[in-house]
Parts: structure tokens; C-alpha cells; sequence
């Protein structure tokens, strides 16, 4: 009786791609602070020290990640008008945050950026060195730019609501705690701006993006 042999599916390669990936799984679902070599080593199905033959060390590994998400940003092509590549870059970013959050306030924290981030940043310098900014104000352009949109993320991280549901509820609760006239401006605008239909903090975004980019287009004239 001839025996016949089982084929086991082969195991997916290890890569640092693949290690980079599973770790900013791991980060979206529980923070980074959850994150460890050994869960990290779990979830692609090997032991924690295998993992030190594609990351040098955890710094290393975050470096990783965080070019993952620079590598998640809509960028400038040559030839792109300054003011829509800008706006186009800032939603994408704060959208790339709002999937990654464990990201905000890492993304310009690296000492040894990957190749994502650098090409992330050559684009957005060219974009506007080209649309006519002096140098001066190239950096002052990068600077507010990038101000806004990660402290709106870091903001829009630690509201205690999410969606417009749930900010009703928040606000019909506050309201309750307040005697009659004794808060007006804080009633109104919760009433009458956030406790309306469909409202989503979020929305604010856009309109304080174009108050910016009006105040650059103004300086670079």
C-alpha cells in the first residue's frame, strides 16, 4: 500500500515589509504602547529573537512604521499648483492619522527617517519652492502647515466623543449640569452648532486648512 505524503502549505517569508506591517497592526488595534517583540513575533508566527534578523531593535522597528504611514500620504507631483497639492497632502494626512493614531506626534520625531518619509518631505519642499516660495517662506509654510494638521489630530484624538452621536449625547448631558442662562455662549453653540443634524468635529478641518493656505497664498504675492 503505497503511503501518500501530506504537502504542508509553506510558510510565508519573513521580511522586514511583512515584521513593519504586522507591527503597525498590532499598534492600530492597541497602542503602542501594547506593542512587544514578543506579541510583534506571535503574530507573524515566529520567535521574538527571529525578528532581530529584520529590525535592529524596537527604535528601529518604530522607524519602520512610521514611514509606513509617510508612505499612506498623497504627495505633490512636479508641476502641481502649491495651494491644491497642500490641501490635498493635509487631508490625506490627517486621514493617514486618524487609521494610525499611536502615530501622532512620532511622525517628525525620527532621527533616522526611512526612504517613505524623505521622499515625503523632498516632495513637499519642491511643490512649493517651485510654486515661487522663497525659501524663508517655504519653511514658515511647512512649519504652520504642519502644526495644524497634527495638533487638529492630536485634538480630534482626545475629544471624549466620536460620532455625532455620541457628541449629542456629551452635550445634552453638559447642558443638564448648567442653571438656566448660566452658560449662554457655551448652550449656544452647543445647541445650535454641535448638536445639530449630521455634525462631526472633523468637518472644522477644512476650514481652518483654507484660512491657512489663504494666509500663504496672500504672503507668497
Amino acid at each position: 500500500m503505497t503511503r501518500r505524503t501530506v504537502r504542508r502549505p509553506a510558510r510565508e517569508t519573513l521580511t522586514r515589509q511583512r515584521v513593519v506591517h504586522a507591527a503597525v497592526e498590532l499598534a492600530d488595534a492597541g497602542g503602542l504602547e501594547t506593542l512587544s517583540m514578543r506579541k510583534l513575533g506571535e503574530a507573524v508566527g515566529v520567535e521574538a529573537m527571529s525578528l532581530y534578523n529584520h529590525v535592529a531593535n524596537k527604535e528601529d522597528l518604530i522607524d519602520g512604521m512610521v514611514d509606513l504611514v509617510f508612505d499612506e500620504v498623497e504627495v505633490p507631483t512636479p508641476g502641481d499648483p502649491w495651494r491644491q497639492a497642500m490641501r490635498r497632502r493635509a487631508v490625506s494626512m490627517r486621514l493617514a492619522l486618524s487609521r494610525h493614531r499611536w502615530a501622532i506626534g512620532l511622525m517628525e520625531s525620527r532621527s533616522t527617517p526611512g526612504p517613505a518619509t524623505l521622499r515625503h518631505h523632498e516632495a513637499v519642499l519642491g511643490c512649493l519652492r517651485q510654486g515661487g516660495f522663497s525659501l524663508t517662506l517655504t519653511a514658515h509654510a511647512i512649519s504652520v502647515l504642519d502644526s495644524y494638521i497634527y495638533g487638529f489630530a492630536l485634538q480630534e484624538k482626545s475629544l471624549p466623543f466620536g460620532s455625532p452621536e455620541e457628541t449629542a449625547e456629551l452635550a445634552d448631558s453638559l447642558l443638564s449640569g448648567f442653571g438656566e442662562g448660566e452658560y449662554p455662549y457655551l448652550t449656544e453653540i452647543a445647541t445650535v452648532h454641535v448638536m445639530r443634524p449630521g455634525y462631526a468635529y472633523g468637518d472644522e478641518f477644512v476650514f481652518g486648512l483654507d484660512l491657512i493656505l489663504d494666509g500663504l497664498q496672500h504672503a507668497a504675492t
